[in-house]
């Protein structure tokens, strides 16, 4: 794995916030799939860890992105954790997986991953986090991916492409979006044949 991307190991995110602007809209919701290889090579989806997330103070948030997600602020039964809480959650099993494969960082993979890339990393701005494992802006994004793979650009319907079950009733939940994205990039990078080994550029 540490050399099939660089030093890089893929790690599917996706977040559900309280609008589309990272510098105001309020993060709601992060998971996180580290990408494994088994022992033929093949690139499977590891084990998902999610939160819900307590907004953070002097973050807004727009409610035509609630009637999207379904998202129920109050509810007790979300089980929020504060912003930095709800980080340390998902980074500690993405730092592991880094170690476990002896790759350098993380690299977000994403549905419109620069998307997830930018809530994540004002999320991390906020909380003065200083244990981020990911590339700051380097991801693979799996919009591209299934456009040339599946001719298709919408995650559904990309999914569904690819020949994988797709529920709309759990979509819009950042566990469900992150494993169906993580089914969708193995599925993509294991169509092609693995390439050879070449000396690094660094």
């Amino acid at each position: 794995m540490s050399q099939r991307f660089r030093g890089f190991l893929p790690v599917v995110v996706d977040v559900e916030t309280g609008g589309f602007d990272w510098n105001r809209h309020a993060l709601l919701e992060i998971a996180a799939v580290p990408i494994e290889m088994n022992e033929d090579g093949l690139l499977v989806p590891g084990e998902v860890a999610g939160a819900h997330v307590i907004p953070a103070p002097a973050t807004e948030i727009d409610p035509k992105s609630l009637e999207i997600t379904g998202i129920i602020i109050d509810s007790p039964f979300r089980l929020a954790k504060p912003e930095k809480e709800a980080l340390n959650h998902v980074f500690a099993p993405v730092r592991a997986a880094v170690k476990k494969y002896n790759c350098r960082r993380a690299i977000l993979v994403g549905h419109n991953a620069h998307f997830d890339l930018s809530f994540l990393n004002a999320a991390v701005a906020r909380t003065g986090h200083k244990r981020n494992p990911f590339h700051p802006f380097s991801v693979f994004d799996t919009v591209t991916l299934a456009g040339v793979a599946y001719r298709q650009t919408v995650l559904a319907r990309a999914v569904q492409a690819a020949g994988m079950d797709w529920n709309p009733e759990e979509a819009h939940s950042a566990i469900y979006d992150t494993e169906q994205t993580a089914r969708l990039f193995c599925n993509i990078v294991n169509m092609w044949p693995a390439p050879a080994v070449v000396p690094s550029m660094e």
